[in-house]
């Protein structure tokens, strides 16, 4: 038997005692020894076999034994194995669903609606929740501007799906309440049906060959109506990480370091932007375990990830968790696939 060779290829014996070592260390976090697994009735063997076994294990690359135990815990390559070959993955709960969809209930900004579905997985999963958010830009319908004052006015603008977003613009000096109404009027009238980027790309064309549609202040406005939209599209997060703090809990403290990492990779939003950014490609969910991804492989992380689609049925975002590689993957990874399920229902 190699590394490659596949769980089901693994005689019963191995195959058994190795589910009792992942399952164990998975839900306690600490290596397994033999005596502890012979006290498990179904296996019926004695500790110097299961020893034996374990040895075996060991060889492979499945099993290593830390310095400070006599017991053995799973490699990564081994809870690889074990989630693709054994793992028997468990329903969210009617409860776990309800908590998922509760966010999503309610109406608002989908950045919104997004973000309270991430924190609804993070602390049902006691993992760091995250999602990324498609990019959108809005076609637009409508442009207006409220004066507040004499220096500020409120840009608002309405999309063609109904959607109506408010911003507070700075004034050109000199700018009346008849400008305000002029660039209003020319900019609905322009750039309705176009996306904020084409507007603004018409806006420098128009601006070139045609400077007598508008006085100065007036075109000044515009410009600033049109950059205030395109700049806010750009500012928005493309990725929403909520429940950090489920990563230190009484079981990291002697792992300060692996969790500071961590941490510390969460704030490198653009990074993990990039991993999310593989499962965007696949229909299924996507699970990286440790070092099998660069970013990970001091933290010892785990990432589980799975795309969710919209209207057009094209996947546009990503939902997961990150956390520590002794996950309860057979609960965590259907629990991802469901807040996947229901962000695709949602953006539809």
């Amino acid at each position: 038997m190699t590394l490659t060779t596949p769980i089901s290829e693994l005689n019963d014996r191995a195959r058994d005692v190795f589910r009792v070592v992942v399952e164990s260390y998975l839900g306690t976090g600490l290596p397994v020894g033999s005596r502890t697994i012979s006290k498990i009735a179904s296996l019926s063997l004695s500790p110097a076999s299961i020893r034996n076994v374990m040895q075996d294990l060991e060889e492979l690359g499945l099993l290593a034994a830390p310095h400070t135990s006599a017991g053995r815990m799973p490699t990564e390559t081994g809870l690889r194995l074990f989630v693709d070959g054994m793992m028997q993955a468990a329903a969210p709960s009617a409860e776990e669903r309800r908590a998922i969809e509760a966010g999503l209930a309610e109406s608002g900004p989908i950045e919104e609606a997004l973000s309270a579905a991430t924190a609804a997985l993070s602390g049902l999963s006691a993992c760091a929740g995250i999602v990324m958010v498609p990019r959108r830009e809005p076609v637009l319908r409508q442009f207006g501007f409220v004066p507040l004052n004499d220096r500020q006015a409120l840009a608002v603008l309405v999309g063609q799906d109904g959607s109506v977003e408010n911003r507070v613009l700075d004034l050109p000096a000199g700018v009346t309440p008849s400008m305000l109404n002029e660039a209003a009027n020319f900019m609905s009238a322009r750039f309705a049906g176009m996306t904020l980027r084409q507007a603004g790309d018409q806006l420098s064309r128009e601006m070139e060959t045609e400077r007598g549609l508008l006085d100065g202040a007036a075109r000044e406005l515009v410009e600033r109506g049109i950059a205030i939209w395109s700049h806010d599209a750009d500012d928005r997060p493309v990725l929403i990480v909520r429940g950090q703090a489920h990563l230190i809990d009484d079981g990291t403290a002697a792992d300060l370091e692996r969790v500071r990492q961590l941490l510390e990779q969460l704030e490198g939003k653009q990074e993990i932007s990039r991993i999310l950014e593989s499962a965007l490609a696949g229909s299924a969910t996507k699970i990286f375990i440790g070092s099998e991804n660069k970013l990970f492989s001091l933290s010892g992380s785990s990432v589980i990830a799975a795309p969710y689609r919209g209207a057009d049925g094209r996947v546009v975002g990503v939902v997961g968790v990150i956390g520590p590689t002794r996950l309860n993957y057979a609960r965590v990874i259907p629990m991802v696939d469901f807040t996947a399920q229901t962000l695709s229902r949602l953006m539809r």
